[in-house]
């Protein structure tokens, strides 16, 4: 194939930013209070990704995190190559922003370091300048912990990144430009003699993507829009990274808000009209502002970077758990605990069903196993087993956002087990049925989500006797900034004692 088509990771990788280092293209993207975050993503195309790990294993402060908290964690990482190590900056919007690094992508990376602490700091992007040996880092605010937003502030650093050495100063106001509001998530960069921030504006359902540029660090800075939607389909095409192959061409990759689908990528051509170079590499030119997408527009489908060819790719979502671990695209939606997922010989996922007070809501369990969910119409298919005994224990297949839908396995007090479905609004405290619940002879089920458009899920169910629909089509929800996810668990009500395992085997995503 000569051309991609847009989105080219259709799914919730938020945030994402991107460099290059030889050969190979890193992205890294925000993963909220999901854990492990940082995920690590890889490339030789632009185009084709894989999953190949992630930068942080556990949330802290740890305390913090011991249960879900959604929209909080890691927001809007920025992922650099320097000194021959990978660094990662990132702001909590409750702590401050923090860094990690690694000689390899793979790791180990290092525990995260907290360079700047306090309310609000967020979307922080380091800049190394080889030839002063200064550097910077500019971060943006978020209203909801520090009253201000619109403004980026830029620090000088110390070069080991551990620490800032200035109290910082507004280097962009979006309250003095006509029209501008919620600049944000800037990405740092020297060009042709000028320091560059590429930063989205205009929120992230409508807004656009802003370029500006400076000859001195603290400014100060004109600006320009350089893509936004015009006549396209893509709503606030805005926030993410620049990266130039070997072969001298330039791209974008950004994000497109799709409701519960969460924030996908995008890949754009770029170019600055001088045909100048980085002060990475190449001959440098004029001064020109740089050029995204199809003159300022996003574009569809656009011909391949000049790179070699590589055989398409996904990040993966099936799994057959071998030996009853799970793969890299499963994250916990809290930071976990020993035991709630145990390793043994053969093949399934056996989750331990962890006792909880909050075993009515699933958007307050920390033992929830999640992935992200499929940007096209899928099915999505499990196999559950319930071994446990315990009265009251259940486990299931779930969509999981400020609303919540899910089909599974429940024990019930006289030691049968029932097929249920149930889901709760976003406003609701519990849950409730969504369909009757049904005997499930041998404890066992297979268990479908069929998704359309508009994230608009109808559930399905086997118990033996063939696949039937259950209840009403579900409309799934995002949280406030992240995407629905597909989520597995298994609970148990509040008591004494070890209470059971749930078995999941052959996990199955499929285009419709």
């Amino acid at each position: 194939m000569t051309t991609y088509t847009n989105p080219v990771l259709n799914a919730d990788w938020s945030d994402p930013d991107v460099v290059r280092v030889g050969d190979d293209f890193y992205l890294t993207a925000s993963s909220f209070g999901r854990v492990p975050g940082l995920p690590l993503l890889h490339s030789r195309d632009l185009v084709n990704w894989t999953l190949v790990g992630h930068a942080l294993q556990r949330l802290e402060p740890a305390r913090e995190f011991a249960v879900p908290r959604h929209d909080c964690g890691v927001w809007a990482p920025s992922l650099r190559h320097h000194d021959d190590r990978f660094w990662i900056f990132w702001g909590d919007p409750d702590q401050g922003i923090f860094q990690v690094n690694a000689p390899e992508i793979r790791g180990p990376w290092t525990r995260p370091h907290l360079v700047k602490e306090g309310k609000g700091l967020i979307d922080p992007c380091p800049l190394w300048d080889d030839e002063t040996g200064e550097a910077y880092l500019v971060h943006a605010w978020a209203k909801s912990r520090a009253g201000v937003k619109n403004r980026l502030t830029g620090h000088r650093m110390h070069p080991e990144g551990t620490g800032l050495l200035d109290a910082g100063r507004v280097i962009v106001d979006g309250d003095r430009i006509p029209g501008w509001f919620t600049i944000e998530g800037p990405k740092l960069y020297q060009h042709d003699g000028w320091f560059w921030i590429l930063a989205p504006a205009g929120g992230v359902e409508t807004g656009w993507q802003g370029a500006f540029r400076s000859r001195g660090f603290f400014g100060p800075y004109e600006e320009r829009v350089v893509l936004e939607q015009k006549d396209t389909d893509v709503n606030g095409p805005h926030q993410g990274g620049w990266v130039r192959t070997c072969a001298g061409e330039d791209w974008f990759l950004h994000f497109q808000q799709r409701g519960a689908y969460g924030r996908v990528v995008h890949l754009q051509p770029m170019r600055w009209p001088d045909g100048g170079a980085s002060r990475s590499g190449g001959a440098g030119g004029g001064g020109g502002w740089p050029v995204i997408g199809d003159d300022g527009a996003p574009v569809a489908v656009h011909e391949r970077p000049a790179l070699p060819p590589q055989p398409a790719a996904a990040p993966a979502t099936d799994d057959d758990f071998p030996g009853g671990r799970f793969g890299r695209q499963w994250q916990w939606t809290a930071n976990p605990h020993d035991g709630w997922a145990t390793q043994h010989s053969g093949d399934g996922l056996r989750l331990t069903c962890v006792r909880s007070a909050d075993a009515h809501d699933l958007r307050k369990v920390p033992n929830v196993l999640t992935q992200r969910l499929p940007g096209v119409p899928s099915v999505v298919e499990v196999e559950l087993r319930l071994h446990s005994e315990e009265p009251g224990a259940r486990a299931g297949l779930a969509v999981l956002g400020d609303a919540f839908g899910w089909i599974g396995l429940q024990r019930g007090s006289d030691g049968t087990v029932h097929l249920v479905h149930r889901f709760a609004e976003t406003v609701a405290e519990a849950e409730r049925d969504a369909d009757h619940p049904r005997l499930a002879p041998g404890g066992r089920a297979r268990l479908r989500i069929e998704t359309g458009a508009g994230a608009r899920c109808r559930f399905h169910y086997d118990t033996g006797d063939g696949l039937r629909p259950s209840g009403q089509v579900f409309a799934a929800t995002p949280w406030r900034w992240v995407g629905a996810l597909l989520g597995l668990f298994a609970l148990a009500p509040v008591g004494a004692g070890h209470a059971g395992a749930a078995g999941f085997t052959r996990f199955r995503i499929t285009p419709r």
